[in-house]
């Protein structure tokens, strides 16, 4: 199967590194031109030409804003108006005792992983029912449906997320637009090896914590290591694409097993 973007415009939030690089590359790799986007404008004009080396003949271009401000959501819309793909995939992460979470943290990372995606698919769905065309995409987590004890806090905005895809979708009905979350599951990615390391010993090399993670606090995996980020971004690319046609207001997962369900 070779899925092609040509003439598509992408843009993926939070994808100077990690499993939003991972999906930019993809996406660049199939064709889209695509929109990098991070905080600060210096690491995401480096990021684009990370991208631009590692892909070649990559179109890429670096949108900046910190998208839980309304000044930053502004900025970045600004500089793109309109979008053919959309992957949501900005998110805060990290262990906290469930009973020392604050107001204040429980608001942020309901604005960061959840309200973020809500203003763009608000600003962009517009545009794509109005061609007839567009793919939306929320990055997830099994953290979803799993809610992990140390974070529930993570857990409630990737639950939220789920709800948020399928009521849009409805929105999208009839219109050429779908609209999808993609389930990730346990992912290494360097923000993952710090959390990793916040959990098991951190005297060990890194092969031996990530089993040690695995098998201590992610032990219903039936892939029994830590997911790749190009892993997930071949499901965004294929979601991405006209093949993906008929799929819509689902949660396809890409979870190594991690989701006890026969179900996607």
């Amino acid at each position: 199967m070779r899925i092609s973007l040509e003439g598509k415009t992408a843009l993926v939030t939070g994808s100077t590194q990690g499993i939003g690089a991972a999906i930019a590359a993809g996406l660049a790799r199939a064709g889209a031109r695509v929109a990098v986007n991070g905080r600060d404008p210096g690491r995401t004009q480096a990021a684009v030409d990370r991208l631009c080396d590692e892909v070649e003949d990559a179109r890429a271009l670096a949108v900046p804003g910190d998208l839980a401000t309304d000044e930053g959501c502004a900025e970045v819309l600004e500089r793109l108006p309109e979008t053919d793909i959309l992957v949501n995939n900005l998110g805060v992460f990290g262990a906290r005792p469930a009973l020392e979470i604050d107001d204040a943290e429980w608001r942020r990372y309901f604005e960061v992983n959840v309200l973020t995606a809500v203003k763009l698919i608000r600003a962009y769905l517009p545009g794509m029912t109005g061609r007839g065309w567009g793919r939306m995409l929320n990055i997830a987590s099994d953290s979803a449906v799993v809610v992990p004890a140390e974070m529930i806090h993570y857990g409630m905005t990737k639950t939220a997320l789920l709800s948020v895809t399928r009521g849009f979708a409805k929105e999208a009905a009839g219109t050429g637009v779908t609209v999808n979350s993609v389930i990730a599951g346990p992912t290494h990615t360097g923000g993952v090896e710090d959390f990793v390391y916040e959990l098991v010993d951190k005297d060990l090399p890194w092969d031996q914590a990530q089993r040690a993670f695995m098998r201590e606090h992610r032990p219903q995996s039936l892939l029994q290591r830590l997911i790749e980020p190009e892993e997930i971004a071949h499901m965004v690319v294929y979601l991405s694409s006209p093949f993906a046609s008929a799929t819509t207001g689902g949660a396809l997962r890409v979870d190594g097993g991690y989701v006890d369900s026969i179900l996607p």
